[in-house]
């Protein structure tokens, strides 16, 4: 977990965040052991700005790896180094989340920490966000490898 979350400090120093200057990194652990990081994409249209944990993922799901991931952290905070707050995803963040563990097939562990790390919680994807739609709804089960 520690590697993890340290993978996703080293993406938030790569935020582009001009407008908010809030700044966050997301790493996500493959079954084989890798990481594949993102941070936040903000836009001077702001609804076209992009989640560090969307950028994560579909970075994941460019390399054709959505069903093996396993784990997700995410930390963020102002990028004048104001208070350290534990940042958790966002509600479009935790459905794109939903997609990737209902794809995967196995729960995935989305660790949420404070930039320093002093802090951290664990979640469940059950936990942050209950009663979730995904592909099982429409009749879609975890991919298989070929």
């Amino acid at each position: 977990m520690q590697q993890l979350i340290a993978a996703a400090r080293g993406a938030m120093t790569h935020a582009h965040a001009p407008y908010s200057r809030f700044a966050v990194g997301a790493a996500v652990r493959l079954t084989d052991g890798g990481i594949v990081t993102g941070c936040n994409f903000e836009n001077a249209s702001y609804g076209l700005s992009l989640c560090a944990e969307t950028v994560a993922l579909a970075s994941v799901n460019a390399q054709g790896r959505l069903a093996d991931v396993e784990a997700i952290a995410v930390l963020g905070g102002a990028m004048d180094g104001g208070a350290e707050a534990l940042v958790t995803p966002c509600g479009r963040c935790r459905q794109i989340m939903n997609e990737a563990e209902q794809m995967a097939g196995r729960a995935l562990a989305i660790h949420c920490a404070t930039p320093g790390g002093e802090r951290i919680l664990t979640f469940t994807l059950a936990q942050l966000l209950p009663h979730a739609f995904g592909p099982a709804d429409l009749g879609i089960g975890p991919q298989t490898k070929s």
